[in-house]
């Protein structure tokens, strides 16, 4: 099969596949990135050489827990209270349980950027499992929580950032290709360059105004603030989902791989694909709190 024909028809295949979970019901969504992080997760074992089994089994039990008490409070903590028989009252603080792992992942991310930076091709035992941790499992917690806003699961946010994702990626490229020049990281990823990078910008910052205005929809007292809240979404998807990108290329530089799997045809691995989200997304989460608390 031609490579273009069968990298459109799997990148169709995984769009329709993350526009029906999205759109079909919370649980579905919720569903489909765990599996997604548990296929993600066994792509970064193969990249960082460590244990599968352990790997995985953390990972499952990390973001099955955290969802249950974050997403499903009261029913998580009903369920435990009958079955300790009230012996122990059980009561979850979401905000604080938060808070924490936003402060985690946080530093996993800056310990991400030194180690873009760092000449070093080898990656020690603690760093992997603090990688796997920080790096892979917290940032699907937050592409999930992300989805909710302030209050209810809403569809449009989580599509609205996949699509600023999707134009910053496609206008990088395409003007990197047309007019680059001047390389952004040759070290680490050859093809991106500067003049590539502003390109993504500026079609991202677009694109957040055409969500704003025509997708998302506010109320009309609003939309001069929403506009300004997505054009801000698009500027940290792009500074954000570039260094993300460039912190798996280095990932796959030091295992010595062009790609993190091969499960979608002409794209790689499923990391290869959420490289860009699953950096942005702690940030995202961040803004919003800031822009929640300020309002």
């Amino acid at each position: 099969m031609n490579e273009t024909l069968k990298r459109t028809i799997s990148g169709a295949v995984y769009i329709a596949l993350l526009l029906t979970s999205i759109l079909f019901s919370t649980e579905s969504f919720i569903i489909l990135f765990g599996i997604f992080l548990i296929i993600a997760t066994y792509e970064f074992c193969n990249l960082a050489k460590i244990n599968k089994v352990f790997a995985l089994t953390s990972v499952y039990l990390i973001y099955t827990s955290i969802v249950l008490v974050s997403f499903y409070k009261t029913e998580t903590e009903n369920y435990f209270n009958k079955l300790l028989k009230k012996e122990v009252e059980i009561t979850v603080d979401t905000d604080l349980l938060f808070i924490v792992i936003l402060a985690i992942t946080l530093l996993v991310s800056i310990k991400c950027i030194f180690f873009l930076f760092d000449d070093s091709q080898s990656i020690s035992k603690l760093s992997k499992y603090i990688y796997l941790i920080g790096y892979i499992t917290l940032p699907f917690i937050f592409i999930t929580k992300i989805s909710f806003g302030i209050k209810n699961y809403n569809p449009k946010i989580i599509i609205g950032l996949f699509v600023l994702i999707w134009t910053n990626d496609t206008f990088a490229y395409l003007v990197g290709k047309s007019i680059g020049k001047h390389k952004l990281f040759e070290r680490i990823s050859p093809k991106k360059t500067i003049e590539g990078f502003f390109g993504g910008v500026i079609f991202a910052a677009l694109a957040g105004f055409l969500i704003s205005k025509f997708y998302i929809r506010p109320n009309p007292e609003f939309s001069n603030m929403s506009i300004l809240i997505w054009t801000i979404i698009a500027l940290i998807v792009s500074v954000f989902g570039t260094i993300g990108d460039l912190v798996e290329s280095k990932f796959k530089r030091v295992a010595g791989v062009k790609d993190s799997g091969s499960i979608m045809p002409g794209h790689g691995g499923v990391l290869d694909r959420l490289d860009s989200v699953i950096f942005v997304a702690p940030i995202i989460y961040l803004f919003y709190q800031i822009l929640y608390y300020v309002s």
